[in-house]
């Protein structure tokens, strides 16, 4: 009898754990399987955003414009977010500077106005006969209104511009172009009816605060810290771009649209200014891997709270605005994040 229930007591021992193996296999297949699922989704996400060591070069403008800390602030996300990347903001002459950049490869990417983006890439104006056709669109920013700004509070008009001495731009930026076209539609010569001086943001504010000139042409988004800096101890009047100016300027120039600079955006500016805009955009050469243009431009807008930190501008850096007024083809890469 006893050797029956210990018999009994054995087989009832070895169902037990049997059973008890059979029912811990699955979890043990499932939770491999899904730990593997897991690392396969890891390693393809890792492989999405990954690189090896690129070194990505983004040409900017003067360190008092508004391109300057928006350019570090894109290359700060990129660092952060995407793995294999060296991300670095350069100052530069701006716009017609940063393509020259962009054409001798000495940059990946370059913030510009798109006026000066559809020269480069049509080979007219300052690129005359030398198209740059690689020319490609990432997105477009912000406007970039033109402001004629001075603390003579005579000036009030683009003709009273004349006999005086006017910063117009770095040498070949597209601050100078905006000055030259401004001029000629009021009806004037650009080296015979002012005294243009070639100088930048930050050198045309030292320039109004030393009476060094009396006006200065600025493109760029608002508001602008040079201004600022210059409204810090003197009253800044903006004149108007308006009328038979402004009508000549959007007949010429299809880029042009209307803008408003809001009353009280600089000290001493009381009251609405119009005038015209153009818009800031990203470009890179065609040349530019897919995958690494989808990544850049995704970043950007998938961490735009850091943009507005750099700048109040960046409140304006949207997606839903991101190909308004693109004047160059749109690069394959952003084009297919802007799909989906």
């Amino acid at each position: 009898m006893k050797k029956a229930i210990s018999l009994l007591l054995v087989l009832l021992l070895m169902f037990t754990l049997v059973t008890g193996c059979s029912n811990n296999e699955p979890a043990t297949t499932e939770a491999t399987t899904a730990a593997a699922a897991g690392e396969t989704t890891a390693a393809s996400t890792e492989e999405q955003v990954s690189f090896d060591n690129i070194f990505v070069n983004i040409g900017t403008g003067g360190t008092a414009g508004t391109y300057f800390p928006l350019g570090g602030a894109f290359a700060e996300i990129w660092n952060n977010n995407i793995k294999g990347i060296n991300a670095t903001a350069q100052s530069t002459g701006a716009s017609v500077a940063n393509i020259n950049l962009l054409i001798d490869g000495e940059v990946e990417v370059v913030i510009v106005q798109n006026d000066t983006a559809l020269y480069a890439h049509d080979g007219v104006q300052m690129f005359d006969g030398q198209p740059f056709e690689k020319l490609r669109g990432l997105a477009t920013l912000y406007s970039e209104p033109l402001q004629i700004v001075t603390t003579d509070p005579t000036i009030k008009t683009v003709a009273d511009l004349k006999g005086k001495k006017v910063a117009v731009g770095a040498i070949g930026s597209g601050v100078e172009a905006n000055a030259r076209q401004i001029i000629a539609a009021a009806g004037m010569d650009f080296e015979k009816d002012i005294d243009p001086k070639f100088l930048s943001f930050a050198e045309a504010s030292s320039g109004l605060k030393d009476k060094q000139v009396d006006a200065a042409f600025l493109t760029a988004g608002i508001p602008t810290a040079a201004i600022q800096d210059l409204s810090a101890q003197n009253d800044v009047f903006i004149v108007a771009i308006d009328g038979d100016v402004a009508e000549a300027l959007k007949s010429d120039y299809k880029f042009f649209t209307d803008y408003v600079i809001p009353a009280n955006t600089y000290k001493g500016q009381t009251e609405d200014v119009p005038t015209l805009t153009v818009k800031s955009m990203l470009c890179v050469s065609a040349d530019m891997d897919e995958k690494l243009a989808y990544e850049l431009t995704k970043q950007i807008y998938e961490n735009l709270d850091r943009v507005v930190l750099a700048h109040n501008v960046g409140k304006y850096i949207t997606k839903e605005t991101a190909q308004d007024a693109m004047s160059v083809p749109l690069h394959p890469g952003a084009e297919r994040y802007f799909n989906e």
